[in-house]
């Protein structure tokens, strides 16, 4: 490929993007409808590498950088990929296509750096549409190591296969994806605005309490109403409701009424100074007061296929519960056919892990009161964990339950009893989209995990997730939810049912896939603020 490269837009995406390819190497010329902005772009990315390389980052001399600010788009003639990152408008685009069409070589790439549009909508109209290639950079660039390439109808594989190796030239982590609303990212991760959106308008806890359980104990590293607060509310809710509105409203992508309100109060976040939290960011969560905890508790475990026990899957919190004493059991001696997994207290209530019914219903089944923990990632390193209790449940059962998670070393957080309180939920249903996306043809499984690690830094992709927590487990989760809620919200992907029947995750292989190459995620406090 010629290795000049063009950037039209020189806005915070523009500028990164032609940061990128510039460090790389390459000549690049940089356009901008606003007089002065190529210019000031240019001059911006100088300083910031100037900046890089006093800290040690980068080894280049910046004034050696073959950087351009290009007068009008005719100047891009000779370069062999043309990059837009112009206002997120279809007719805009298209427009400047059909002129760009007119101006480069016959075997020149057209890129877009859309985050939301179709390419195949983009290159409807061109003489050739094959040359035209998404190619989706996340926020900021220079640091965040994701590029999705995004494959219209039309697009030449060959121009998707040269746009790849180009953005993996550029030190990127490349995954392929189909033209789909929201490609891999923005379509994933709807469930984790959304639960924390729906949980929150049924009055269960309050946003902090959402955010500081999704971090503490689901690992993810900004909780969603201060990442929507960052990320702007008008933006983040226009992008949901342009994948609800773009699957035929569907019920699993609905976006939510309060964040309406936000965006028609101009509480957008950060930028306008008011957003979920004040200006001034979250108030402090307030976790469970001390609690005492119990000297022992009876384990009541599963039996395998071969008579064995099967450890509950609160074991691990339970051993890390100083001074409490909670041999496993050997039997059930609950005398009731009790399913395995439970923990009893003192007070006789029981324990249960999330696996999506609400408290309630499991006391009216269990004829006893129950107190149901939400699950955590990685229950050695969890620091906060939120738990619910059935209907009626005694002050001493859910102190039992509270001192005793408190005795792990964890923040407990009491909520209503809403089924599958916050992190069960929240990472069911992304893997139930990253599981549909899977059966579509939208990606590869390693890409869909890969995407979802380094575009919106998850701890872990969830289909990765999925196969921790076991497919059946997510399908349980997901059909407790939907035989309570009823309103085809939590509607489970029909490749999951196979998965837990299988016990394997298969599909097709994705359109244009490749798998992605191995990489760590951004640097921790670098949210991606281009994924909304």
């Amino acid at each position: 490929m010629n290795r000049s490269v063009g950037i039209i837009g020189a806005g915070t995406m523009g500028a990164g993007i032609a940061q990128v390819a510039a460090v790389a190497g390459h000549r690049v010329l940089i356009a901008d409808a606003m007089p002065g902005a190529a210019d000031r772009a240019v001059a911006g990315i100088r300083d910031r590498v100037k900046a890089q390389v006093a800290k040690g980052r980068l080894s280049v001399d910046p004034d050696e950088l073959d950087l351009t600010a290009a007068d009008s788009a005719d100047a891009l003639s000779g370069c062999g990929i043309v990059i837009e990152a112009i206002v997120e408008d279809l007719a805009a685009k298209r427009a400047l296509f059909a002129e760009l069409e007119t101006v480069v070589d016959a075997d020149a790439i057209l890129a877009s750096n859309t985050s939301s549009l179709s390419p195949t909508a983009l290159a409807a109209g061109l003489t050739h549409p094959g040359r035209l290639v998404g190619l989706h950079f996340f926020n900021p660039v220079p640091a965040m190591k994701l590029v999705e390439v995004i494959s219209g109808l039309a697009t030449d594989p060959k121009v998707a296969d040269a746009a790849a190796e180009l953005a993996a030239a550029w030190g990127k982590t490349v995954v392929r994806s189909t033209a789909t609303p929201g490609f891999i990212v923005n379509r994933i991760a709807r469930p984790y605005y959304a639960e924390a959106w729906r949980i929150h308008e049924e009055r269960a806890t309050v946003p902090e309490a959402i955010d500081a359980v999704l971090t503490g104990a689901g690992g993810f590293r900004m909780g969603p109403f201060a990442l929507m607060d960052l990320i702007g509310h008008d933006v983040n809710e226009a992008v949901t409701r342009s994948v609800w509105s773009a699957f035929g409203h569907d019920p699993r992508f609905a976006p939510s009424l309060a964040q309406r309100a936000l965006v028609e109060a101009g509480w957008f976040g950060r930028k306008s100074g008011r957003g979920v939290y004040p200006g001034d960011g979250a108030p402090a969560p307030s976790p469970a007061p001390p609690a005492p905890a119990p000297r022992a508790v009876t384990e009541h475990p599963a039996f395998d296929a071969a008579g064995g026990p099967v450890p509950s899957p609160l074991r691990p919190l339970l051993d890390r519960a100083a001074g409490v004493a909670a041999p496993p059991g050997l039997r059930d001696d609950t005398g009731a056919g009790l399913p395995g997994g439970l923990v009893e207290l003192p007070s006789g209530a029981f324990l249960a892990i999330c696996e999506g019914t609400a408290a309630t219903a499991l006391s009216a089944a269990f004829g006893r009161s129950v107190i149901v923990a939400d699950r955590v990632l990685d229950p050695a390193a969890a620091t906060a964990i939120a738990i619910a209790a059935s209907d009626g449940c005694p002050e001493q059962s859910l102190a039992e339950a509270t001192g005793l998670l408190q005795a792990a070393g964890l923040d407990v957080y009491v909520i209503e009893d809403t089924p599958g309180l916050i992190v069960t939920r929240t990472v069911a249903m992304l893997g139930n989209l990253a599981f549909d996306a899977l059966a579509c043809g939208v990606a590869s499984e390693p890409d869909i995990d890969a995407a979802m690690r380094l575009g919106v830094n998850y701890p872990l992709g969830p289909l990765a997730w999925a196969r921790q927590w076991g497919a059946g487990t997510v399908l349980r989760v997901l059909d407790s939810l939907e035989n309570w809620y009823r309103d085809g919200h939590y509607r489970a992907s029909p490749l999951l049912r196979r998965a837990a029947l299988s016990h394997r995750i298969t599909a097709a292989p994705a359109a244009n896939s490749a798998p992605a190459s191995q990489a760590t995620p951004a640097p921790r406090g670098t949210p991606a603020t281009d994924a909304r």
